[in-house]
């Protein structure tokens, strides 16, 4: 008798000891993920403001800004934040380290590596027109779409000083100062729209005009914090040393880069294959106003993929490897909390959203059918992304890239045309395929993660700061 009241004492004691270790955890986990959301969901709500106010111009109008920023857009946008996201991994690693000498001229050679990349992208924007009608998209769409693009290229750059300031200031936990920023930036960016798009009627060019502004704005601000005095130990200033040991940084930017795009550039597929579709405009509209809908909640898990990324590569750069898998544990388990609650949000309202983004009752009705499939999809992204963010944090980018490969391009897409094209399906059977493809990758990162030794991890973040850093930041 006496055995077992000492075996519930001690079970007592442990799941004290695992609430305890568990909401020490999700302090840290929501100190990084609460802002990140926040900034994420402000930043991406600079686009869904334009949508909305274009929206109004006519189909042809939101046809061609959503497709801009469903594929040109996109195809940049993913770049960017995957040539940024090499910084998750080192700038995260060595905070861990406590070599914090690393991580301004980490930032500084990501800066150079993202303009380059600008400079490469530019034609892309130019010529838009083309590019679309070579995609078989129709002419009037990508005639307005190719105009707009040209006027958004300030953007392009835009993404390019932005990303690596914002993982610069995420792997030492000030995101704070970020969402603030970009909370000034999306009542920025509203008011310009009201005056230039609405009141002024310059359509859009006025709206490219207010996305440039805002983005630039939130630019300034975010390096005005940056050379504050905020960061005495990260940043000295500028180096010549970020032109030195470029090597290594460009091949984990590459695999990022890769990574990143190869999620991002499904749906620009899913969208250039809706585009094909007879009454392609009104399913164009449908499929976009849902994607918006998809990105929008996407940006709130993808405040968990930074905060676990970023609590991930922390713990591995220190060396503690039970510690960066319990953080996966809890990250998870909080982001299927939210994904279920949003995955509702949706069937309760699926009648009712579209009317935010148009008053015509075709698209209305056509994007409501899709409500079930785009619940489904919420729910998968409150897991994925978290373990797109456990892959960064460990440097695991080429080998979440193949698997994208896989189960996106030689599964989901293919499985899509066929039940959209050959079954007339349409939007209803590309959407169906799209999500089988998530499936199986969110289903596949969970089997590596479950399986991976971490106290090899921890040793690989050792040897990874000793080798990518480059000699002239050793001290």
């Amino acid at each position: 008798m006496a055995e077992m009241q000492l075996d519930e004492e001690f079970q007592v004691l442990g799941k004290r000891r695992l609430d305890h270790k568990t909401w020490k955890e999700s302090k840290k986990l929501w100190h990084i993920a609460a802002p990140a959301i926040l900034t994420s969901v402000l930043q991406f709500t600079i686009g869904f403001v334009t949508v909305a106010f274009v929206g109004h111009l006519g189909t042809v109008e939101l046809a061609a800004v959503s497709v801009v920023q469903n594929v040109i857009n996109a195809f940049a946008f993913g770049v960017m934040l995957g040539m940024g996201s090499a910084l998750e991994t080192l700038c995260g690693q060595a905070v861990g380290a406590g070599k914090f000498h690393m991580l301004g001229v980490y930032m500084q050679r990501s800066w150079i590596i993202a303009c380059v990349t600008g400079i490469l992208l530019t034609p892309v924007y130019v010529f838009t027109t083309p590019i679309l009608k070579l995609l078989h998209q129709k002419d009037e769409i990508s005639e307005v779409a190719g105009n707009y693009c040209r006027w958004v290229i300030p953007q392009l750059f835009g993404y390019a000083v932005n990303f690596p300031l914002q993982k610069f200031f995420q792997s030492q936990s000030k995101v704070w100062v970020m969402a603030a920023i970009s909370s000034v930036a999306l009542a920025l960016h509203g008011l310009l729209n009201w005056v230039l798009v609405t009141k002024l009627g310059h359509g859009l060019v006025g709206a490219a005009m207010a996305g440039n502004i805002s983005w630039w704005f939130i630019n300034l601000a975010q390096f005005f914090y940056l050379v504050s005095g905020v960061f005495p130990d990260a940043w000295t200033g500028f180096s010549l040393s970020a032109f030195q040991a470029l090597g290594g940084f460009i091949k984990l930017s590459l695999s990022s880069a890769i990574m990143l795009c190869l999620e991002l550039w499904y749906f620009t597929a899913v969208i250039l294959l809706v585009g094909s579709l007879k009454n392609a405009e009104i399913a164009v509209d449908a499929i976009s106003i849902c994607m918006n809908f998809q990105l929008w909640a996407f940006m709130i898990t993808l405040g968990f993929n930074a905060a676990i990324s970023v609590r991930v590569s922390n713990e591995l750069g220190a060396g503690r490897a039970s510690a960066a898998k319990f953080s996966v544990f809890v990250a998870v388990s909080t982001s299927v909390l939210f994904g279920l609650l949003l995955m509702s949000v949706v069937l309760i309202t699926r009648s009712d959203f579209p009317k935010l983004f148009t008053d015509k009752p075709v698209v209305v009705r056509e994007t409501s059918k899709l409500g079930f499939l785009l619940a489904a999809t919420i729910l998968l992204s409150s897991i994925q992304p978290v373990l797109s963010g456990v892959a960064v944090g460990a440097g695991w980018q080429a080998w979440v890239a193949f698997i994208n490969i896989g189960c996106y391009y030689l599964i989901g897409l293919p499985v899509g045309a066929l039940l959209g094209f050959k079954f007339k399906l349409n939007t209803l059977g590309i959407w169906s395929g799209m999500l089988l493809g998530t499936v199986f990758q969110t289903v596949i990162l969970i089997w590596i993660t479950m399986r991976t030794n971490w106290q090899k991890e921890a040793l690989r973040a050792e040897e990874r700061i000793r080798t990518w850093g480059g000699q002239s930041e050793h001290q």
